[in-house]
């Protein structure tokens, strides 16, 4: 077998946090996680892990670009705009420790990596062999970007290519509810694997039980289906095949952050399924490197951490 290629779209931001009274800047955008996350799991196999979006000519544009590369993402489908900055948000802590966000990103250059993208860079996207985006993903996407997208997918479907998609639904970035129903339905039409968490299912469709997305998803056409519902189990559906997985165990104490815990399970079943392993050796990993993530700050943790389930 010669080398995977993966290719992962979505939008990293500038992340500021106040600690201690010092300001301090960093990255970070859910599949950017999960980039970074895969990108560690595959060291030393034949997988090559890029980060498709688009970001600005200015310096912290670069410094994204060279941290990215420190974690062996290849910058291949990243375009450069001359007119438009990646986008920013800022974290506040209140008294409890429970964190709320500022957002940043209505013209950030991510919003329109697709309208810019050439003839080559698409048919290069259209030669991986595999695909992964998230719900927001889709939502930072214009209208016009959108119907692009699904095209495209759709050519990357029909060709053999497998789409992952993790449901990811945050209510703020789209104009109602009914809109991200409709543009899930039509990405999952298109999806090979389906990464969803149950609650996020439930706000968006008003699912009262499992069957309720189990049924939808499947009338979609998605393959594989894995349904995430945090340190519970998760349920795996491919065909007439039904598996539960049970997560990894973890005391309520030693729950630190549960940022990228959903980004971090998609990059270990990623990480397992594109080599051809099963599914539930797959949601295994998914749950053992969220387990690890939750329990130390921040989204992206120290590669110290990750390096015991790099085999």
């Amino acid at each position: 077998m010669g080398e995977l290629n993966i290719a992962l779209i979505g939008e990293c931001m500038i992340e500021l946090q106040e600690i201690n009274g010092v300001w301090r800047k960093s990255f970070g955008g859910d599949t950017l996680n999960t980039a970074v996350y895969l990108s560690r799991l595959s060291e030393g196999k034949a997988v090559n892990v890029s980060y498709v979006t688009a970001l600005g000519q200015d310096k912290i544009s670069q410094e994204m670009i060279d941290s990215w590369s420190l974690e062996g993402i290849n910058a291949q489908f990243v375009q450069r705009s001359a007119t438009k900055q990646p986008g920013l948000y800022m974290v506040e802590t209140d008294e409890t420790g429970e964190r709320s966000f500022l957002y940043w990103r209505d013209d950030a250059a991510a919003k329109y990596w697709l309208e810019t993208a050439s003839d080559e860079l698409i048919e290069k996207l259209l030669a991986q062999d595999a695909i992964y985006l998230s719900g927001i993903s889709l939502a930072i996407l214009p209208l016009q970007s959108r119907e692009k997208l699904y095209d495209l997918l759709s050519r990357y479907k029909s060709n053999g290519g497998k789409v992952y998609f993790d449901n990811n639904y945050r209510p703020k970035l789209w104009d109602s509810a009914e809109q991200a129903a409709e543009s899930f339905k039509r990405i999952l039409s298109v999806t090979h694997t389906g990464l969803l968490t149950f609650d996020d299912e439930q706000a968006l469709f008003g699912d009262t039980c499992i069957e309720d997305c189990l049924a939808r998803t499947r009338a979609l056409g998605v393959q594989e289906i894995v349904i995430k519902q945090g340190g519970s189990e998760c349920l795996i559906v491919t065909g007439d095949q039904s598996t539960s997985v049970a997560a990894t165990k973890i005391s309520p104490e030693n729950v630190i952050d549960t940022t990228a815990a959903g980004d971090s399970f998609a990059a270990g079943y990623m990480s397992k399924r594109i080599l051809g392993e099963s599914s539930i050796v797959a949601a295994e990993k998914g749950h053992q490197l969220a387990g690890t993530v939750i329990q130390h700050k921040g989204a992206l943790i120290d590669v110290q951490y990750t390096a015991p389930f790099v085999d």
